[in-house]
């Protein structure tokens, strides 16, 4: 999600809690008041998911340095941690806690809505409405009840990255625009003695955002909006998604033992096998070129290699083929937190600031104004591919909230592993939904 998000995703949410000083922590604002911003010291803890030594922890740093520089009365305390681990022990125990971090990772849609209805996030409506303006639609994301509690920094759509040079070896002229041509894809690359493509099932969310684009394809834009507003999932298209998935699964596309394989952040995982040239393709979203240059024993072989291209089309299927699964990386303030937190998260997002993010190579800025740090080809190709989509859903498992998304991404996972069924996949929906 950044990932997913990707999700991305983004996009998989959220004991051992950061120290803070006294007084200055998420939990007790003993700060200046709302109106009087850099007056007394404080100091902000600050989570964020870029835990490889790569340039998105480096400029993560840089940020949090220049602030302070900005506003001496400010320290940021930084707290670098794996998605999987914030997502799912170390957010959710710190925000039940009195003691959470003043800024941390938001992934907007359902998961915003439940930490909003456990009143764990301040109400930032009135101190970023200039920044929301300058975002556009994107921000509303990070929306619950018509009042904003997040901002996001990237936002794109998902894909998949590919090794240019396997594919010529493949004799493969063109990256495939339905997934008829994808087979034939597998077919070549198998012929070469090439992985098709790596998969990191042992994360889940991997795995399940295949299911997740299959569904984007089965399924009307009118179908794919109700589920998001109201978790109905009695569509045939969403048992259709885990049908086509069998099928795909079927043409054996991914490494031996993808079942236990990671997603990211190591060599071994699913991200490393294409960064080290043992796979030609790998489903993920538009901060991936970071992190597979972070576990690439050559990262400049990667950047000369790598491509990106659209999910393709289903062919006969019902759902627009121009659609696209996206979604971005945000953050939100703790409720109690000073109203220094907001200030710095208008600073994440601040045009120059956001075109010195585009120019690290990580995720697709979301302020308008700093497309222009946007140099990398494909990433480009994802600027232009967001940009002609004719609808962006966003991450299933953060549109529908952590409890439904939870149980969709194990029932997905289920199909990968052979035990699951189509069926079995929305009954998990439906019966988190009623939770």
């Amino acid at each position: 999600m950044t990932t997913k998000r990707r999700a991305g995703a983004v996009l998989a949410l959220f004991m051992t809690s950061a120290l803070l000083l006294a007084g200055c922590n998420g939990g007790e604002d003993a700060g200046p008041t709302e109106d009087e911003p850099y007056k007394n010291p404080v100091t902000l803890t600050w989570w964020h998911n870029a835990s490889q030594d790569g340039p998105g922890k480096t400029y993560w740093e840089k940020v949090a340095k220049d602030f302070s520089a900005l506003h001496p009365t400010v320290t940021i305390q930084i707290e670098a941690i794996e998605t999987n681990q914030l997502q799912r022990t170390r957010l959710p125990a710190a925000l039940l806690s009195s003691d959470p971090p003043d800024i941390f990772q938001a992934w907007g849609g359902g998961e915003i809505r439940e930490q909003v209805e456990a009143d764990y996030l301040k109400d930032i409506t009135e101190k970023v409405r200039t920044e929301v303006a300058g975002i556009g639609s994107a921000a509303e994301i990070w929306q619950a009840n018509g009042k904003q509690y997040g901002l996001p920094f990237r936002m794109g759509i998902e894909g998949i990255w590919y090794n240019k040079d396997m594919f010529a070896q493949a004799g493969i002229s063109a990256p495939p625009t339905t997934f008829q041509e994808l087979n034939d894809a597998v077919t070549k690359l198998k012929a070469i003695n090439v992985i098709p493509i790596a998969v990191g099932a042992g994360d889940k969310w991997p795995a399940a955002h295949w299911w997740y684009n299959l569904a984007l394809r089965a399924c009307s834009v009118d179908t794919l909006k109700k589920a998001s507003n109201e978790l109905a999932f009695d569509d045939p298209c969403f048992v259709k998604a885990g049908e086509d998935l069998k099928t795909f699964l079927a043409t054996n596309p991914f490494q031996p033992n993808f079942i236990a394989t990671p997603g990211q952040n190591d060599p071994t995982s699913a991200n490393g096998m294409l960064a080290n040239g043992k796979a030609a393709m790998e489903l993920m979203g538009d901060w991936n070129k970071g992190t597979l240059e972070t576990v690439a024993q050559d990262p400049e072989a990667v950047k000369k290699f790598l491509g990106w291209f659209p999910v393709p089309a289903l062919s006969g299927s019902p759902g627009d083929p121009k659609a696209a699964l996206g979604g971005g990386d945000g953050f939100a303030c703790a409720k109690n937190a000073p109203v220094e937190c907001v200030e710095f998260l208008k600073y994440i997002v601040s045009p120059e600031v956001q075109k010195a993010y585009a120019e690290t190579g990580t995720g697709l800025p979301v302020a308008k104004g700093a497309e222009a740090g946007v140099t990398d080809p494909a990433l480009k190709s994802i600027l232009e591919a967001t940009a002609s989509a004719t609808y962006v859903q966003l991450w299933l498992d953060t549109a529908y909230g952590s409890t439904v998304g939870n149980a969709m991404n194990d029932a997905i996972v289920a199909i990968f592993a052979g035990n699951g069924s189509p069926e079995q996949v929305v009954s998990a929906m439906k019966a988190a939904a009623r939770k």
